[in-house]
């Protein structure tokens, strides 16, 4: 009888400090499931350390490991895409390399999992991070679930276990600016949740920037609501309401003759109010225009260099 296979897909980014410790610990949880055929692939996301021959390193005494390097940094989500389109498991569990995620965890994942359910989220019930990478963490994803999706874990997920036929269907998608979490609850199937602590950081320092950071959370809000565009159609819908009002009163008093100068200051502050919302609205607007831009170039999401294999497994470089 065939053996179910589990893959392990770990986005890398910087992160050559950490790498042996975290392949050290999945191999240990591999072998303690030898029911489980596991695969671990390894995505290089452009790092300019040496993690890319740290990983290598660890293919070449591994033939369950798999080094997928990418020609430059295509961030997290399009390293996992990578990482989905390469993979040849059952499930395939999404970990960062980073040491933060328990990848123990995994193993209860993958029980999870065969009761049938098609997505496993380790959910953060508890984060031993700075005061305010949980602050920014929790203003996200309290905006997430009033906003885009109350399906969102409060305490969000990364760490994550997918079925094959979720695995086949984001790899088909090849979305551009949205979030791969996003997509996984918006597909719909069957989850659950189990919580865990999200340790800290023990090697390097982040690279998940405040201007990432940003990025990320304007994807995720034009990625998956019409919310923006929505507000401002309602704000012209008002504007419009007020200045018809406006017009109604000035024609009301030229009419009856109680004409009066206007003020240079009240006539200055209705235009920089004007010119602002103006403003706002060719902003929202240019942010739906550039990502159909994107789409519609069909530029690949990401460009593999190189991926190795040992033994009989494929090898191109």
């Amino acid at each position: 009888m065939t053996k179910p296979k589990l893959s392990v897909i770990i986005p890398v980014y910087y992160n050559e400090a950490s790498l042996e410790e975290l392949y050290a610990r999945v191999a240990k949880l591999a072998d303690t499931h030898p029911s489980v055929d596991f695969e671990i692939l390894f995505v290089d996301d452009g790092s300019g350390d040496r993690s890319y021959e740290v990983i290598r390193r660890i293919a070449s005494v591994d033939e369950r490991v798999v080094a997928v390097k990418l020609s430059r940094n295509f961030g997290s989500f399009n390293a996992c895409l990578a990482g989905l389109t390469r993979v040849s498991g059952d499930c395939a569990v999404i970990i960062s390399a980073d040491l933060q995620d328990p990848p123990e965890l995994i193993g209860e994942m993958y029980e999870r999992w065969l009761e049938g359910n098609k997505v496993v989220m380790a959910v953060r019930a508890r984060r031993e991070e700075s005061f305010f990478k949980v602050l920014f963490a929790r203003m996200y994803y309290r905006v997430f679930r009033a906003l885009v999706d109350n399906a969102m874990p409060r305490g969000g997920f990364d760490f994550v276990l997918i079925d094959r036929l979720v695995v086949d269907n984001l790899a088909a998608m090849r979305e551009k600016n949205t979030t791969l979490m996003g997509l996984i609850l918006w597909s719909g199937f069957k989850r659950v949740e189990i919580p865990y602590t999200r340790m800290r950081r023990k090697h390097g320092r982040s690279r998940w920037t405040l201007l990432k950071k940003i990025n990320y959370f304007v994807d995720s809000l034009l990625a998956f609501t019409h919310l923006p565009i929505r507000l401002l159609t309602l704000l012209g819908v008002f504007t419009c309401a007020v200045s018809m009002l406006g017009i109604v009163y000035i024609l009301i008093v030229a009419l009856t003759g109680r004409v009066t100068v206007a003020g240079w200051a009240s006539v200055m502050v209705v235009m920089f109010f004007m010119f602002s919302l103006m403003m706002i609205g060719m902003g929202i607007l240019g942010e739906y225009v550039w990502r159909g831009l994107e789409e519609s170039r069909k530029r690949p999401s990401f460009i593999i260099e190189s991926e190795f294999r040992s033994g009989a497994a494929a090898r191109r470089e």
